[in-house]
């Protein structure tokens, strides 16, 4: 009986605090891309997280510098997972120069290019207050590249 009372104060103590304490740990957790069954793990960018801390690292091009690109073929599909789900998501193409191209994420996934190459992205990420309008209880980018052969 005991065990079933904690369990029912702790449930109701979870809905109680909202999801500000369903962000976890120091940091923002681990982004995946997933490709034909295969798991690869991305580069944490910069991030702010619920308990304050915050990180700022180089843009996507630095982060990735020493970084091998995932080997992908054209028009492959590659999924997104995180354990964690964000209330909003952006993905961008990041050129050599810079400039970023919107993506449009569809289902969750996207489809690698259609043309050789090696490919920069950010995904950005934001984890909003159910509770508070246009309040940001977490945020992070996270950067990968992957090679069309």
């Amino acid at each position: 009986m005991l065990r079933y009372s904690r369990l029912l104060l702790l449930s109701f103590f979870l809905l109680l605090t909202g999801c500000s304490n369903l962000l976890v740990g120091d940091k923002p957790p681990p982004f995946y891309i997933v490709m034909d069954g295969v798991q690869h793990e991305t580069k944490l960018g910069s991030y702010c997280w619920k308990n304050g801390i915050c990180s700022d690292v180089s843009g996507v091009l630095d982060l990735l510098e020493n970084e091998p690109p995932i080997s992908v073929k054209p028009n492959e599909p590659i999924q997104f997972k995180l354990e964690l789900k964000p209330s909003v998501v952006s993905l961008a193409q990041v050129e050599h120069n810079n400039k970023q191209l919107v993506v449009p994420i569809t289902n969750n996934e996207i489809k690698a290019p259609a043309d050789k190459g090696i490919y920069y992205y950010a995904y950005s990420c934001w984890w909003m207050d159910e509770k508070e309008k246009d309040t940001s209880l977490g945020d992070a980018y996270y950067a990968f590249a992957i090679k069309v052969e």
